[in-house]
């Protein structure tokens, strides 16, 4: 997975990237308009997205959106709830047998914060998600954040620091609960 990112935008890297997520946002429309019982049909636009077939084991409801798709990694058994989102710029890697909750977003773009550089930037960090962790409906991954084995984020959690191994994290802020 890629490191933090500075991309200037008005570039030839944004251009192209840009083209991308509006190829992506036509394909995931035409995903989300599909019959549930519609395997092949969700296979085939799963495929376009993300550049590959889907592994072994994977389960994504829809609606799901994401905006490049090609930075996506997902191990085998990952499942996916309804409504959730994956900016993945940066990169978003799910270790195997990760359970995502409804209307989880993963969020690994942003702007400078200074505002000289806040319309010229893009910024970028990848997520990276261990293995058997569960992520609670409503959860916010943000940038560069990394979740460790057997980890739960709680429902509505804006996870913005890396989260230890076996262990819980809630609030508005996550803030380690307990720890396993």
């Amino acid at each position: 997975m890629s490191s933090d990112r500075l991309m200037r935008i008005h570039s030839a890297e944004f251009q192209a990237m840009a083209e991308r997520v509006l190829r992506v946002t036509e394909l995931t429309s035409r995903l989300n308009a599909l019959p549930f019982e519609d395997e092949a049909g969700k296979a085939k636009l799963f495929e376009r997205i993300l550049g590959m077939p889907l592994p072994p084991g994977v389960t994504i409801y829809p609606p799901f959106y994401t905006d490049h798709g090609l930075n996506l990694d997902l191990a085998e058994r990952v499942f996916i709830n309804q409504n959730c989102t994956f900016l993945d710029y940066a990169g978003i890697r799910l270790g195997e047998r990760v359970m995502i909750g409804p209307k989880v977003t993963f969020i690994t773009s942003g702007h400078p914060v200074d505002p000289g550089e806040r319309k010229l930037y893009l910024t970028g960090a990848p997520i990276d998600v261990a293995e058997n962790v569960w992520i609670g409906a409503g959860a916010m991954i943000l940038p560069g954040v990394s979740i460790g084995r057997d980890a739960v984020v709680a429902a509505g959690a804006v996870v913005a620091d890396d989260v230890p191994p076996a262990s819980l994290v809630t609030g508005g802020k996550a803030t380690v609960r307990r720890r396993w």
